[in-house]
Formats: structure tokens, C-alpha cells, sequence
């Protein structure tokens, strides 16, 4: 990945974790969304967003939905903040890495309790 793009990810996942603490109002979202990893392709037309919050499952289908939805109010906003000749299309994702983690914890836990029995 170039280091230019590298930048416009760390700036766009500022930006977007930005709006969507104190712009975005609605309450299907909840109170805490994580940004965790943009990626926006190498021709800079489309972007990645993937976001993370503990929840059900079908609290986060409807997230997603809901994200999905308003993809283009972010892209105006981030055209309106931005200085970038082209705001990349968004699509928004879930990154369920936290789940991983908190599992993979909790087997080495079992693990090590079961070896000190």
C-alpha cells in the first residue's frame, strides 16, 4: 500500500469516526461505533469502512444498514472537510476482530485453567 493512500485511510477514519460522534443522530446506531480500519483502493474510488460495537446480532445487521444508508450524507460531508480531488464511495462493513480477540482469550484461559487442574 503507498504511503498515500495510507494517509488518506488514517484521514478518512478520523474524519468518519468524527461525524459519526457528533453529527449523526440516530438512535438505530446506539451510542458507540468504532472505526477500526479503512481501506480505499488504489485508484481511490472506493473505501472500506469497518466499524465494530458490541451488540446482537441483528443490532448489527441493522448498523450496517443504517450506515450503508447514509453513505452518501458521509462522502458530502467528507467532500464538504476534505481537501481531495475525489471522495471515495463508501461502503461500510463489520469487523468482528474484537469477537475474535475476546474468544481467542477465552480459550487460552480454559487452556491455562485446565492445565492447572
Amino acid at each position: 500500500m503507498s504511503h498515500r493512500i495510507e494517509k488518506i485511510n488514517q484521514l478518512l477514519r478520523r474524519e468518519i469516526s468524527e461525524l459519526l460522534q457528533c453529527q449523526v443522530k440516530d438512535p438505530r446506531l446506539g451510542d458507540f461505533i468504532a472505526v477500526t480500519e479503512v481501506m480505499t483502493s488504489p485508484d481511490l474510488k472506493y473505501t472500506r469502512v469497518y466499524v465494530s460495537r458490541i451488540g446482537t446480532e441483528e443490532e448489527k445487521q441493522e448498523i450496517l444498514k443504517t450506515l450503508n444508508a447514509a453513505a452518501n450524507f458521509f462522502r458530502k460531508e467528507l467532500t464538504q472537510s476534505l481537501r481531495l480531488k475525489r471522495v471515495p464511495e463508501l461502503s461500510f462493513h463489520w469487523d468482528d476482530s474484537i469477537e475474535r480477540g475476546d474468544r481467542l482469550m477465552r480459550l487460552i484461559d480454559q487452556v491455562t485453567q485446565e492445565k492447572k487442574s
